[in-house]
């Protein structure tokens, strides 16, 4: 009897044929996430992506659904409990954004090391000036909240300007890149060491403006904070405190409590800071590298029934 998986992506021709090739015996239908056919999803046994309004249908009792593979490394706007209970697997796509993330990451500390941001702004007035501030990455301490795949890139890039790294991490365990990994318990301890703070945590009831008052003033003096992880990390108007006190030098940030980031926002006018509109994922070859790991946890779904890679933990909520 053939199987049948959906997605709710676009997918290239041979996208779709390394997916056929890696799932024998399964069909796989193209759904528009805008209008997704809900008779093609209430068939389905594997999902890639998420649309609204297909919940019901998938959370059915009769649904044959029981792996679902998020398009995005964020899981938190899917319905987590009634997935669990149903006892479906997810994965997520964690390792599709490590490459265009740490480049962005490691974009925002040359531009706030070389005042490339000032420069930016002197040029569209035609002014020819140096404050004489500009520093460099060599010698400096980056402290990267989160250990995971955007984390880890963003440490070995970062070991190229000679950089020390320092991981946060639930576990604290050793990590790949990294001089030293503290627990998350220990994250005053952490930022403190840190000329770059950088944010790549998810959010979990646990991270939820984890990056607060008490956070931002337990910063060195004149540190920079850098955001690409979920905006709802981190406690906006502690934030802002810490930048107009000048506490923290600046801040780069692609994510925010609320998207878009409102017009009249004061985000918007603070020259110390840079924004970006959470396109720090967005690549070209994001679509390639989830096929990659889809097709990848596809032989071992066929194997032992469990996808292998990036299984998400209920419990822990990625």
């Amino acid at each position: 009897m053939t199987k049948s998986i959906v997605c709710l992506q676009s997918l290239t021709p041979e996208q779709q044929e390394l997916i056929c090739a890696a799932a024998p015996g399964y069909t796989l239908s193209l759904a528009n996430a805008k209008s997704p056919d809900l008779n093609l999803l209430a068939e389905a046994e594997i999902v890639i992506g998420w649309a609204k309004g297909i919940s019901g249908t998938l959370l059915k009792p009769e649904s044959p659904l029981r792996w679902l593979q998020s398009w995005s490394a964020g899981v938190e706007k899917l319905p987590l409990e009634d997935l669990e209970k149903k006892g479906i697997l997810l994965t997520n796509a964690s390792g599709v954004h490590a490459e265009p993330i740490a480049a962005v990451i490691i974009g925002f500390m040359l531009m706030f090391a070389r005042n490339l941001h000032t420069a930016v702004r002197n040029q569209q007035n035609r002014d020819w000036h140096s404050d004489g501030s500009e520093s460099e990455l060599t010698g400096k301490t980056a402290v990267i909240a989160g250990t995971g795949a955007i984390a880890a890139e963003t440490a070995r890039i970062a070991k190229a300007f000679r950089m020390e790294t320092i991981g946060v991490s639930r576990s604290g365990r050793a990590a790949q890149g990294f001089d030293k990994v503290y627990t998350t318990a220990l994250l005053a301890d952490a930022v403190g060491q840190g000329d770059f703070i950088i944010n790549t945590l998810p959010l979990t009831d646990e991270t939820r403006q984890i990056f607060d008052a008490r956070i931002f003033s337990a910063c060195k003096q004149g540190s920079y904070y850098i955001n690409i992880g979920r905006g709802a990390t981190t406690h906006t108007e502690d934030l802002m405190t810490a930048l107009n006190s000048g506490h923290l030098a600046g801040a780069g940030l692609d994510v925010f409590e609320t998207e878009p980031l409102p017009k009249e926002h004061p985000l918007w006018g603070m020259e110390q800071v840079i924004i970006t509109p959470h396109c720090a994922g967005a690549t070209d070859r994001y679509a390639d590298r989830l096929v990659d790991i889809f097709t990848e946890n596809m032989q071992s779904y066929l194997q032992s029934g469990v996808p292998s890679r990036n299984l998400v933990d209920y419990s822990r909520q990625y």
